[in-house]
C-alpha cells in the first residue's frame, strides 16, 4: 500500500495554504508531518481524509483517488481529528458500535469488531463510561479505536498527543507502533518532536504550505552530520572558531557546548587536530545521533502564513 500526495494545492482566497505539495509513504511506515502553526499540515490532513477538497492536486492510496474516487478513498483512510467531537448521551461502547454499524457491520461480525477494537486499544474499562466523563488521554484512545472500525491500512492523525499527560503520551506511542507493525500506513502530525523522533520512520516538513523536506529519517539529513564540541576555554571562542572553518555548516552554544552541523565529508580528524593546534583544549568531541528537532530547526525559519 503507497499512499502519494501530488502536488497538492489549497487556497482559501489570497491565501496558499498548502502550496504545491508533494511526498509520500506506505505500509508499515510512521510518518512525522511537522510544521510551525499555520504550515498547512491540517488542511493537507483533511484533504486527505477526503474532508476537503483540494484546489489542485491529489492524493492517492495506491491507485484510488481522493479527489475522484471519495467514497473508495474512505474505506482506505481512518482518521483521527485533533479533538474528539463529544456526544455526552453515549458510552464509549456506544459509540464505536455506532460506527460499526455506519460501516455495514451486523451481527455477531460487529459484535467481534468492536470488542477485538476495545481490547486493542484498552478501553475495556471504559466501554460504558460516558464521553463526556473521559479524560483528554482516554478520549484520545477512543478516537483511535473509532478510527479503526473499518480496518482502514492508512491512518491520519492530526496531533493526538495534544495535551496528554506523559503517562498517556507513552501508551499513544506504543500503540502507534503496534498499528505500523500490523502493516498500518501511518501519518501522524505533533509539535512533540522528541516523541516523533522515538516512534517515525520518516518525516515530512513544511513550512507556510511548501515541503522543506520528506523522506526516511536517514535520509533527512542530507550531506549533514551534528558534532558536540566542549573546550575548557570559552565556548564563545570555540563557537567562533567553528563558523570560520570551511566544512561547517552551522554552530551554536548548547548548555555549555558547541553543537557544529558539518558537511558529512568533513575530515573530523583533522578538524579535532586544526582545534587542538589553535590553542584549544578539547574535553568532548563526539558525533551525535541526529534528532528531528535537529532538522527542523535547520531547515525552517519559524515563518506563517
Amino acid at each position: 500500500m503507497r499512499i502519494e500526495v501530488h502536488n497538492l494545492t489549497r487556497c482559501f482566497g489570497d491565501l496558499r495554504a498548502v502550496d504545491n505539495l508533494s511526498f509520500s509513504f506506505g505500509s508499515g511506515d510512521i510518518f512525522g508531518f511537522v510544521g510551525p502553526n499555520g504550515a498547512g499540515k491540517t488542511t493537507t490532513m483533511r484533504i486527505m481524509a477526503t474532508l476537503d477538497d483540494p484546489t489542485e492536486g491529489d492524493v492517492t492510496i495506491d491507485s484510488i483517488s481522493a479527489v475522484q474516487q471519495p467514497e473508495k478513498a474512505r474505506q482506505l483512510i481512518g482518521f483521527v481529528p485533533d479533538t474528539l467531537p463529544i456526544h455526552s448521551d453515549m458510552t464509549a461502547h456506544e459509540y464505536l458500535d455506532f460506527y460499526a454499524r455506519a460501516y455495514g457491520l451486523r451481527g455477531g461480525r460487529r459484535i467481534d469488531v468492536v470488542f477485538e477494537i476495545e481490547q486493542f486499544c484498552n478501553l475495556m474499562g471504559l466501554r460504558n463510561k460516558l464521553m463526556k466523563a473521559l479524560s483528554k488521554g482516554m478520549r484520545q484512545r477512543l478516537s483511535v479505536a473509532r478510527a479503526l472500525v473499518n480496518d482502514p491500512p492508512v491512518l491520519v492523525m492530526d496531533e493526538p498527543a495534544a495535551g496528554l499527560d506523559p503517562h498517556a503520551r507513552i501508551e499513544l506511542r506504543e500503540l502507534v507502533r503496534q498499528l505500523a507493525a500490523r502493516g498500518k500506513a501511518v501519518l501522524i502530525s505533533s509539535h512533540i518532536l522528541s516523541e516523533l523522533s522515538e516512534m517515525c520512520t520518516g518525516a515530512v516538513i513544511i513550512e507556510q504550505g511548501r515541503l522543506l523536506r520528506a523522506g526516511l529519517m536517514n535520509e533527512l539529513d542530507g550531506e549533514s552530520s551534528l558534532l558536540i564540541i566542549r573546550a575548557e576555554q570559552s565556548q564563545t571562542a570555540l563557537h567562533k572558531r567553528l563558523l570560520e572553518t570551511p566544512g561547517v555548516l552551522q554552530a551554536q552554544v548548547v548548555d555549555g557546548t558547541v553543537q557544529a552541523r558539518v558537511e558529512e565529508t568533513l575530515d573530523t580528524g583533522k578538524l579535532l587536530s586544526g582545534l587542538i593546534a589553535a590553542g584549544f583544549t578539547i574535553t568532548e568531541f563526539r558525533r551525535r545521533k541526529t534528532h528531528l528537532e535537529d532538522i527542523f530547526m535547520s531547515v525552517t525559519k519559524g515563518k506563517v502564513q
